[in-house]
């Protein structure tokens, strides 16, 4: 059935899909069977580690495919677009199930050659439990004893139980990947051509299985049961100087060489955590926590490997208050920072009770996972001659990042910046709000005037929301040279903003440049922006052209 498949339906996407999954397959075999982190697992487990890991990686990439050649809406807009080319390209859609198909029986070639990897892997794992005759294997199985985080081998026991069916039945990764593979099972062996034609409504049922084995297939991996050395523990012990010392150590009572210490391992999932700001559950220097006025935490994490632009966002998850939660937050950090941060306003139960752990200081930190960064408009910030940047209360993190960039261009006389003037304006309903921000733009006030580009930056802060108390203070300090709400050279403005005058202003200050405006914060703003940025660009290409940029999640 392979065979006719790849015979009807061999062209160039399905070339690419074989390509990719070549590729995947080989580059993390060979990164499980060489990376050094896994020594003391492949000791273990062999070469079974390698197999297992690499099909992992071709099971989780082809069902992320399965089920786009038959979403139907998706197709049709496909179709939509390829209006205009040629017939052989819109042809290969009409090739949807076939694909389908074609990925569903990889499906069930990785998933037999990861269940039998596995099966030799539980079979080195209670062998090397059962083993005493001192070898490495045997010892690194009891280093459990030694702590809850040393661990290697997942099984604990001495005791001869059948290990295939405890570990299948009494743990996540083994009852997920049972239930996995019988959805699996069943969905292909109803997919026959004789089903289908006789019992459709087998065919149909069995088929919506597919529900039960996505939602296996994304907790199979949470336990953990394969790990490796962690990255602290690799600098202290590495394995090619340290491994025949662990086999000696019951001899050497009094050891005084540094491979003294015994490696300590981490499951494979990366992750941000507490004990490590980097990718990783490797321990590091605890992270930065600020909080701000106004219920404005800012979390500071270390850079391990994560590389960011200006104006981009990050998923976080916080384990301690909800495994499944997932919420975007906008980098406040510049990417010249040797840390990323993120701060978050207390808006919702999720961000109260966050704000809340942190504020109990207690010993153990909780541990926060990220996925990012992720692109947005705010990114070609830099491609414009002329920036609008409009943020409205915590909608002014993206624009804190681009002006943290911006401070270090200047301080580091950077020739390659092209744009010549940035607008910024901040909506705010409470003085609060503003106190964070505020050290930010007075050192770029100040190092501005330093660089003789005073008028390079624009900023006006609007207090949309007040009482009669703030009001009479400022009348009565209105002639001093600070403001009296920010400390800052230019005065808060009480109010919302005069779109339509801001926008005449800018188009006479730049009338033949293009103005880059961009917004984040709520809808009813995004429309009055978009509708002066229409109003106010010329019909005229070689004058002034408004192009407005709103932040999405």
């Amino acid at each position: 059935a392979v065979a006719m498949l790849w015979h009807h339906w061999c062209n160039g996407a399905c070339l690419a899909w074989l390509g990719i999954n070549i590729f995947l397959f080989t580059y993390y075999f060979l990164f499980f069977d060489r990376d050094e982190r896994y020594f003391y697992t492949r000791a273990i487990l062999g070469s079974a580690l390698a197999w297992a890991r690499a099909s992992a990686k071709c099971l989780n990439f082809n069902s992320m495919l399965i089920l786009l050649p038959v979403c139907r809406n998706l197709l049709s807009f496909l179709r939509g677009t390829c209006s205009c080319c040629r017939r052989t390209l819109r042809k290969q859609l009409d090739h949807n199930l076939t694909f389908h198909k074609l990925v569903a029986y990889a499906l069930a070639l990785l998933t037999a050659v990861h269940t039998i990897a596995h099966l030799f892997n539980l079979e080195r794992y209670n062998r090397s439990q059962q083993a005493t005759d001192g070898s490495l294997p045997a010892v690194l199985s009891k280093l459990h004893l030694q702590g809850s985080n040393k661990w290697l081998n997942p099984i604990h026991s001495n005791q001869t139980v059948s290990t295939v069916e405890y570990v299948a039945f009494t743990t996540i990764p083994g009852l997920t990947g049972v239930i996995i593979t019988l959805a699996l099972i069943l969905m292909v062996t109803s997919s026959t051509e004789f089903i289908r034609r006789n019992y459709f409504e087998v065919f149909w049922y069995t088929h919506h299985l597919f529900l039960i084995y996505f939602a296996g297939l994304v907790i199979h991996g949470i336990a953990g049961l394969v790990r490796g050395q962690t990255e602290e523990s690799l600098k202290e012990v590495h394995p090619h100087q340290c491994a025949q010392y662990l086999t000696q150590k019951d001899k050497d009572r009094h050891c005084s060489h540094s491979c003294c210490k015994d490696p300590e391992f981490g499951s494979i999932p990366a992750e941000v955590g507490w004990t490590g700001a980097g990718l990783g559950a490797d321990p590091h220097p605890s992270p930065q926590v600020v909080m701000h006025p106004a219920r404005v935490l800012e979390l500071q994490m270390q850079k391990k490997g994560f590389r960011m632009e200006v104006g981009q966002y990050i998923f976080v998850n916080c384990p301690a208050i909800s495994l499944l939660e997932w919420h975007p937050f906008t980098l406040t950090s510049a990417p010249e920072e040797d840390f990323f941060s993120i701060h978050i306003r207390a808006a919702g139960d999720w961000t109260e009770r966050l704000i809340d752990t942190f504020q109990k200081q207690t010993l153990e930190m909780p541990k926060i996972e990220v996925d990012g960064p992720f692109g947005t408009a705010s990114e070609d910030v830099f491609q414009y001659e002329v920036a609008m940047l409009v943020g409205a209360g915590i909608g002014v993190t993206p624009f804190a990042s681009i002006l943290k960039s911006l401070w270090y261009k200047f301080q580091q006389g950077d020739q390659t910046l092209k744009t010549k003037k940035i607008y910024f304006y901040w909506l705010c309903r409470d003085t609060g709000a503003f106190a964070w921000f505020n050290d930010l733009l007075a050192s770029l006030e100040q190092k501005m005037a330093e660089s003789g580009k005073a008028d390079f930056l624009t900023y006006r802060l609007f207090l949309t929301g007040w009482n009669t108390s703030i009001a009479n203070n400022v009348a009565l300090r209105f002639d001093t040279a600070v403001d009296t709400v920010t400390g800052l050279r230019h005065k808060t403005i009480f109010g919302r903003p005069m779109w339509n005058s801001e926008f005449t202003a800018v188009a006479a200050a730049h009338p033949r440049s293009v103005v880059g405006v961009f917004l984040c914060g709520p809808g009813a703003l995004a429309k009055s922006l978009q509708k002066s940025c229409h109003q106010h660009s010329s019909l005229d290409p070689r004058k002034v052209k408004f192009y407005f940029n709103k932040e999405n999640f």
